[in-house]
């Protein structure tokens, strides 16, 4: 089993930069047969959309709305998955959920909510 765990998340102005971190936990057989991370976000009244992936194997892919602004990285020493923001804008106001790719199933962090005002 895996648990994920975002946090980073808050208020800020538009043109200021925010980290989330996702944090991975579980056995560590069940955390090396994690296949991708990746980061949504699902603002009010929207549907859940994909900002950021990175695969086991470091291929990245972005949301043609982040790209350029948005980085997501890993640092697997310590079963964290980041995603830099930066240039936010009040667009990019949503919640934003850490996602555990495996093979049979996935698993989903909480949230965390990205606020950004003009």
């Amino acid at each position: 089993q895996v648990q994920l765990v975002e946090s980073g998340g808050g208020l800020v102005q538009a043109g200021e930069s925010l980290r989330l971190s996702c944090v991975a936990s579980g056995n560590i057989f069940s955390l090396n047969s994690i296949n991708a991370m990746g980061w949504y976000r699902q603002a009010p009244g929207k549907q859940r959309e994909v900002v950021a992936t990175i695969t086991s194997g470091g291929t990245t892919n972005y949301a043609d709305s982040v790209k350029g602004r948005f980085v997501i990285s890993e640092d697997n020493a310590k079963n964290t998955v980041y995603l830099q923001m930066n240039s936010l804008k009040p667009e990019d106001t949503a919640v934003y959920f850490c996602c555990a790719t495996m093979t049979i199933r996935s698993y989903w962090g909480q949230g965390t909510q990205v606020t950004v005002s003009s």
